[in-house]
């Protein structure tokens, strides 16, 4: 490490992710983070990039796109560790995108074996809570699920 413990290199970075570094290098191609150079042209991140890279770990698992993301961290300093308050403002922006995914996989979670709303009436639970089809006249699809 250099810079006081401040800086590492793109090898380091990938270790302590887990990300292969031909990845670390797609993530700063998108602009997600950006490397200094040293004299011999060496790519070096801020230690505090790992968080970013855990962040856009994460937030991939989550389902949130590489727009979405890109977003996200553009709103972080660059050349700078974020604070705390910079990570809050990013947990409130995308809270509300989080909370509307958890409800839709607890949906999904508690009617998968059941009805879902799609129209098949192939379970006897389909014909119990979607008897001819009444969940058709709020559109198509699973209405139970995606509402």
């Amino acid at each position: 490490m250099e810079d006081g413990n401040r800086l590492i290199s793109i090898g380091l970075l990938a270790q302590r992710t887990g990300v292969a570094v031909s990845a670390i290098r797609f993530y700063e191609e998108k602009g997600l983070l950006q490397s200094l150079r040293t004299g011999g042209n060496q790519r070096r991140f801020l230690r505090s990039d790992i968080r970013r890279i855990s962040f856009i770990l994460i937030a991939q698992k989550l389902g949130l796109g590489l727009a979405e993301i890109e977003r996200e961290l553009a709103c972080l300093p660059q050349g700078r560790t974020p604070t705390k308050r910079d990570w809050e403002r990013v947990s409130r922006s995308i809270r509300k995108g989080l909370d509307e995914r958890i409800a839709m996989l607890e949906r999904t979670r508690d009617k998968l074996d059941g009805c879902i709303g799609c129209g098949c009436l192939s379970l006897r639970k389909c014909r119990l809570y979607n008897p001819d089809d009444e969940a058709g006249e709020g559109g198509s699809g699973p209405r139970f699920v995606l509402g």
